[in-house]
């Protein structure tokens, strides 16, 4: 059986709801707390590239950390530079995100991770 990987945060209501639907069903997880340990930007890259998705999309932008860095979804950075802040700041990533067999999928709603199951 694959080994599915979730980017966790346990106090976040989404988060939990993804991980129990993932357990009901009984898979193989690595839950990864990612605010306790930070994926690398080229971690980052790799799940980006996985979700189909630019940097920018991953962010939380409604997160006040967004607005205290004064980013904007319309600045024009650099994908390395998006990464990083994401790396530097990892209440930015936007959860859970759950890969498995080079898939990946964000849990909004929880029940969208079940596709790569």
């Amino acid at each position: 059986m694959a080994k599915t990987t979730i980017y966790h945060n346990p106090r976040c209501s989404t988060s939990r709801r993804t991980l129990a639907i993932l357990k009901e069903r009984g898979v193989d997880l690595d839950v990864v707390r990612y605010l306790e340990d930070p994926p690398s930007a080229a971690e980052l890259d790799s799940l980006c590239r996985k979700l189909g998705i630019e940097p920018v999309r991953l962010m939380r932008t409604k997160e006040k950390r967004f607005a205290e860095l004064g980013l904007s979804v319309k600045d024009d950075r650099p994908r390395k530079e998006w990464l990083t802040l994401m790396a530097e700041n990892p209440i930015l990533i936007e959860r859970p995100v759950v890969v498995r067999r080079g898939k990946a999928a964000i849990g909004r709603p929880p029940e969208s991770v079940l596709e790569i199951l």
